[in-house]
């Protein structure tokens, strides 16, 4: 199992954006000391759920003040932007990183962005496919014309040339559609899947993908909230802080979002689980030994060699945030060092 962190860059009180960013710089340093293998950004537009609207820039910011962890994005929504404009941006990190770039695509999911950036979500999945397709296809290093149902482009080399030609792209779909499972592992996609699932019902993608019998590796990565503490008190108000992030999530991603002047309110919602299901079957939360028991269950339903800690959410002081990641690296990834085996 590796790790990375992820990171929405989030507000729940309105903070200068001064401020978010000096926390994101901070966390991405101790996380890169503490040896995780990546940093995702995501990208969100136009409320405080994210301050991530412009990754790439972020991320080009993250190639100058870091020398080993990767620099990903999770995700890109491709329907936002013109692909070769993604492609880029992508190269352009990828060069000043030195080949670290991880890119992640998907189709995003909140109306309230598309309308503000004159974009519509993308339905058709053939229409979506090749625009990840042209992306990729730029990102090979080398002249090449696109001739697609939706999209037409004449001969064209992408300036910079990224160093990994193309980079590692990670494609997010659904767990339980075993279709479209398949047909991104076998474009030579890692997967990002299985987030808004409980824990208890994963469905088990590796073994639909080693059912294929690919002759490539396909990475499979997933993400939760995360806090590692002594605590008792401090894990349930991390569980308090994960609603508002989960609040805000849902009522976005279904058209539902309260949005006064920029400021996302949080709502309860219909069949909304409660603290002790959430910390049961949603995150992780609670001691090094319980973190690592939840993982495990993740990494066996799912079938995860990847997970990505969010261990900023909410409000969560930053003090707290960095006291958990020093713990998780210290007491949780340790016990990830080598496959477990099958007793």
């Amino acid at each position: 199992m590796k790790f990375g962190i992820f990171l929405l860059m989030q507000s729940p009180t309105a903070q200068p954006s001064s401020e978010v960013y000096a926390r994101a710089l901070e966390i991405v340093d101790l996380a890169e000391q503490l040896g995780f293998e990546a940093v995702w950004l995501a990208e969100h537009h136009f409320t405080n759920y994210s301050h991530s609207s412009q990754p790439f820039v972020l991320l080009s910011h993250l190639a100058a003040r870091t020398r080993r962890i990767r620099l990903g994005t999770a995700i890109v929504p491709l329907p936002l932007h013109d692909p070769l404009l993604v492609a880029e941006q992508a190269a352009t990190v990828d060069v000043l990183s030195h080949g670290r770039l991880e890119l992640g695509l998907g189709k995003g999911y909140q109306q309230y962005q598309f309308d503000r950036l004159a974009s519509r979500k993308e339905e058709d999945p053939a229409a979506f496919d090749e625009m990840v397709d042209l992306t990729v296809r730029a990102l090979c290093g080398e002249p090449f014309r696109f001739d697609g149902q939706t999209r037409h482009v004449p001969e064209t080399l992408l300036y910079p040339h990224p160093v990994q030609q193309p980079p590692p792209i990670w494609y997010v779909v659904n767990s339980t559609h075993a279709d479209a499972v398949a047909a991104a592992a076998r474009r030579g996609f890692n997967l990002f899947t299985g987030v808004l699932e409980p824990i208890s019902r994963l469905t088990n993608v590796r073994a639909q993908i080693d059912a294929l019998n690919l002759p490539h590796r396909v990475r499979i990565g997933t993400q939760r909230p995360v806090f590692v503490t002594h605590s008792e008190s401090e894990a349930v108000e991390a569980v308090e802080e994960v609603q508002w992030n989960g609040r805000v999530s849902v009522s976005m991603r279904h058209d539902l979002g309260q949005i006064v002047k920029g400021i996302a309110l949080p709502q309860p919602f219909a069949n909304e689980p409660g603290l002790e299901t959430i910390l049961a079957d949603k995150v992780v939360i609670g001691s090094p030994d319980h973190c690592i028991h939840q993982i495990r269950r993740i990494e066996e339903g799912l079938g995860a060699d990847t997970f990505n800690c969010s261990f900023w959410f909410g409000n969560l002081p930053q003090e707290r945030i960095l006291a958990s990641m020093r713990l998780f690296a210290e007491r949780v990834m340790p016990a990830f060092a080598s496959p477990v085996r099958a007793s």
